[in-house]
């Protein structure tokens, strides 16, 4: 056996490199870093001499680089992903909540904190968490609840096993999602003689495994049986490159399709069976017959409460669920028939199964309606008067091509975009509502121009988050990858404060009016946005929105454009209830008012399951 001498860590980038996926590409195309004690003079230096065989990216924030990495594995439907590496301590923990959102959105990313000491010589090092009755456990244990797969890397060849487990991890339909190695870092510094043959190029394809003959029988004939059935397709359509196999389907079938926040976009927003966005944030046509469906198939969804209306949306007493879903964990859920299968290759058997059979097309009045309703509230403001959220919408869609890709994350956008964004094609529609984490716009928008390099990216944010995570506009100016940023100055956290007023509260520490202080807040953010390198403008209403969108897209770097905005105001057209509890007891009438309110709704919950 031929033998080569390298660094475990050098070990760790000359493999990384050498990954393939199934389309030719490198499955992990670069790494992401901070570097700090524990990371480095071991990666540091690998990646250092590795230059352009195996990228090295540099970030101003821990969390808004994983981000950064996260959304570009979104972009790319999971086709690649990249590494992140940290020192141990703060630039390790604060890591932990991307790692969740790549959890729950079942993303894959390779994070590779350094680690204490494998040898604790030197114990406790700086930034050392210790654990007085577990002398293993460092702060990379916090981690693990986050991550598919966890290791410590306590000797050089225990990656001979732990790198090809992470690279299983990321091409398994069912099992994707975040990989935590934490990189002791005496170790990542020690020699060790490696097989050659553990750096051959090797290629990973994503499975596709078929429906079993039995599951696939129990859903045809429950398909050809109901009279209303309804398809909700979620983000594993776009992961499985199932949007044509949808659209063929629901055609050829005659069965409409309502769309989840990571499913927007499946289907064109023209096509005739799109009825639109379900759940709480949903349209009006796809809720109405959501609420009268006898079948839901939902493809590609873990059906999260806001895609049921908290299991409150599907009112039909004969209504079933038949997921067809690549994990048997998402594919039962809620007493469900299962279809446990790859959702393109599921959906083509199906469809094979069900021959000729179609269903009843869906009134188009239904639709008619609701884009009517759309259009409505997304068109300009009359006079002088603070535009609302969709009002911004309207302008930004009708200042960009088709082409373009929105994205978003936190607070009331989501809900506003997943009723009236108009997406022409799969993929224009970018929205982290698994974890709906604030301050994941920026760096995320950064991620998916970094995957899409020849669509204009454009970021719709609030204040509140952009003053969560804003320092990846600065990346994106140093790396010369240009996105457009749309800030919404609502003052606050206008969402939650509308959560807060309709469950009875007063407003509350949520507007920057309503929450304490000495000095009222007056920031300026063009003049923040353009500190970081980028083009920034403050515009004055919605005309001045879309004659800056047109300079924005003719920008040679990122520009930020500022828009004041209405905090009250949101889009009462569609939607549906969402089970936020309200205090039992309390010495304010209209808490006492709502709590009421939400106990008739939950009886009518109950008894319509």
């Amino acid at each position: 056996m031929t033998t080569i001498r390298l660094t475990a860590a050098q070990a760790m980038v000359r493999y990384l490199a050498a990954q393939k996926n199934g389309d030719g590409e490198r499955l992990v195309p670069g790494c992401w870093a901070i570097f700090g004690h524990g990371n480095v003079a071991g990666l540091g230096e690998a990646l250092q001499q590795a230059g352009d065989a195996f990228p090295t990216w540099r970030g101003h924030n821990e969390q808004g680089m994983a981000h950064a990495a996260i959304a570009f594995a979104k972009a790319r439907n999971r086709r690649q992903a990249m590494a992140v590496t940290t020192s141990i301590g703060p630039g390790a923990t604060n890591m932990v909540t991307a790692a969740a959102l790549a959890h729950v959105n079942r993303l894959p990313v390779l994070f590779v904190p350094g680690d204490v000491f494998s040898n604790r010589a030197p114990d406790p090092v700086l930034q050392q968490v210790e654990n007085f009755e577990d002398g293993t456990v460092s702060a990379n244990d916090c981690f693990r609840p986050v991550s598919r797969y966890f290791d410590r890397i306590q000797r050089p060849e225990q990656l001979l096993t732990a790198l090809p487990r992470a690279m299983r991890v990321f091409t398994d339909p069912a099992d994707c999602g975040p990989v935590t190695l934490a990189f002791c870092q005496d170790v990542q510094a020690e020699a060790f003689d490696w097989p050659e043959s553990f750096f051959a190029e090797r290629v990973w394809r994503m499975r596709r495994p078929r429906a079993d003959v039995a599951e696939l029988l129990a859903a045809t004939q429950a398909i050809k049986a109901a009279k209303t059935p309804l398809i909700v397709a979620g983000g594993g359509v776009h992961y499985s490159g199932a949007c044509d196999a949808l659209r063929a389907f629901a055609e050829r079938h005659c069965i409409p399709v309502a769309e989840t926040q990571a499913g927007k976009s499946a289907l064109a927003v023209d096509h005739p069976l799109n009825l639109g966005a379900i759940g709480v944030t949903g349209a009006a046509s796809a809720n109405d017959v959501a609420e009268r469906a006898d079948l839901v198939i939902a493809v590609g969804t873990r059906l999260q409460d806001f895609t049921t209306g908290s299991w409150a949306l599907f009112k039909n007493p004969a209504c079933r669920l038949l997921c067809l879903n690549v994990a048997a964990y998402d594919a039962a859920k809620h007493d469900a028939l299962p279809l446990v299968a790859d959702a393109r290759g599921g959906l083509e058997d199906l469809s094979a199964a069900l021959g000729k059979h179609a269903a009843s097309a869906p009134d188009p009045a239904l639709k008619d309606a609701w884009m009517a309703a759309v259009a409505a509230v997304t068109d300009a403001p009359e006079g002088n008067a603070l535009p609302s959220d969709a009002q911004v919408i309207g302008a930004v869609q009708r200042g960009l091509e088709d082409t373009a890709v929105v994205l978003g994350a936190a607070g009331g956008l989501p809900g506003e975009l997943h009723k009236l964004w108009k997406a022409a094609r799969p993929g224009g529609y970018h929205m982290e509502y698994g974890y709906s984490c604030m301050g994941y716009e920026i760096a995320g928008g950064l991620g998916a121009k970094m995957a899409c390099p020849d669509r204009e990216v454009v970021v719709m944010v609030g204040d509140g988050s952009y003053m969560m995570m804003n320092s990846e506009l600065a990346t994106s100016v140093m790396l010369g990858l240009k996105i457009v940023v749309v800030l919404l100055d609502n003052r606050g956290f206008g969402c939650i404060n509308r959560l807060q007023v309709a469950t009875g509260s007063e407003s509350f520490n949520n507007l920057l009016d309503t929450a304490r202080h000495a000095t009222p807040s007056d920031i300026d953010f063009a003049a923040h946005a353009a500190s970081m390198g980028a083009i920034s403008e403050k515009v004055d209403g919605v005309a001045g929105l879309e004659e800056a969108l047109s300079r924005a897209r003719s920008s040679p770097r990122s520009h930020v454009i500022v828009i004041d905005t209405d905090p009250l105001a949101s889009t009462e057209a569609g939607g549906h209830w969402w089970d936020v509890a309200v205090p039992e007891v309390s010495g304010q009438a209209r808490v006492r008012d709502a709590r009421q309110h939400y106990e008739t709704i939950l009886k009518q919950r109950r008894s319509s399951n």
